[in-house]
């Protein structure tokens, strides 16, 4: 079957050859389509539209956990066994923002320089630039990038800075929930955040020799139904020991991630997940367009309710419908 022909009224021709370029897989228009999904203008709009057209091949893992649990070194290590396999891989850090700069905190990423050099293997950091739930705005524009430029895995790493970031949920195929060793008791007063959104849970470290505990008391939570988003799903959510470091049940993650891929295309769950993400991407779109078009249109109605706000004259609830035009 031929490929669609790109729509000339929507785009012009050198953002026609860019697409073209990007679906070859050529490094310097991909980083280029990255760049123009990660600014803030409308500018790139008609692009990533025609871009997503030509998505869907690639299986995006979310990778998340607390600050220190060894997410980066873990994406690391996945990437290396991918290769081993003959799978491409693109890779979406996301990491907090810079105060001063606003850009990419850049972190553990020196962890992953020696895949730098590697053609199957693509890297992007970005700034979460005060975005919130671990993901930065343009993070699924960039996934879809790579998924176009025909990479088979696509990992999204969460700039895990806390126990809220779960937009990952929304956004990957397979999530896997990275915990350190030793949080003992500590896992029972945070089960109600990150740790249940898990498809796959790993343990990190496991060569400390609190590792074990920390396996056992994921696994005992599982069985008895205190963890996991999904109750009616028929996956069995496994708890891998790893030791990233070593590369020490790396096999076995890669692995859980493979059974996963395929219980989501067996049980038709893929295509459920898909359109939820698809469902959250609609709407976070419809809130942007919405909210420019408030700022854009009634900056002179805002700034008057502000004024009734700052007053106490009017609460903000009411404030919100009368801007909308509902009171």
């Amino acid at each position: 079957m031929a490929e669609p022909a790109i729509d000339a009224e929507i785009i012009d021709r050198a953002t026609a050859a860019l697409i073209a370029e990007v679906r070859e897989g050529r490094r310097k228009s991909i980083a280029r389509l990255m760049s123009i999904a990660e600014s803030t203008g409308s500018g790139g709009k008609p692009a990533l539209a025609e871009l997503h057209r030509h998505t869907g091949r690639a299986h995006v893992v979310g990778l998340t956990g607390v600050p220190g649990s060894g997410k980066s070194t873990m994406v690391r290590a996945l990437t290396q066994r991918f290769r081993e396999t003959g799978r491409t891989v693109g890779i979406v850090a996301v990491d907090p923002s810079s105060p001063f700069s606003g850009g990419a905190i850049l972190g553990d990423r020196i962890r992953m320089l020696d895949l730098s050099g590697d053609p199957g293997v693509f890297i992007r950091s970005m700034a979460t630039r005060g975005a919130l739930g671990g993901l930065a705005r343009a993070t699924l524009d960039v996934v879809d990038v790579l998924d176009a430029a025909g990479f088979d895995m696509v990992i999204i790493e969460t700039v895990g800075v806390g126990q809220d970031e779960v937009d990952i949920v929304q956004a990957a195929h397979s999530v896997v929930v990275v915990s350190a060793p030793g949080l003992g008791d500590e896992i029972q007063a945070i089960k109600a955040g990150v740790l249940e959104i898990a498809d796959i849970h790993v343990v990190s470290k496991c060569d400390r020799p609190e590792a074990g505990e920390t396996v056992a008391d994921l696994r005992a939570m599982l069985r008895l139904g205190t963890l996991g988003r999904d109750q009616a799903s028929t996956w069995k959510v496994p708890v891998v020991a790893t030791s990233a470091q070593k590369r020490e049940g790396i096999e076995f993650l890669v692995d859980a991630i493979d059974q996963h891929r395929a219980h989501l295309t067996e049980s038709g769950e893929r295509t459920t997940r898909h359109r939820r993400i698809l469902e959250t991407r609609i709407l976070k779109a419809a809130e942007d367009i919405v909210r420019d078009r408030l700022l854009r249109q009634n900056r002179v109605r805002l700034n008057t309710l502000l004024d009734e706000a700052v007053a106490r004259d009017l609460d903000p609830y009411t404030a919100a419908r009368r801007l909308l035009g509902e009171g």
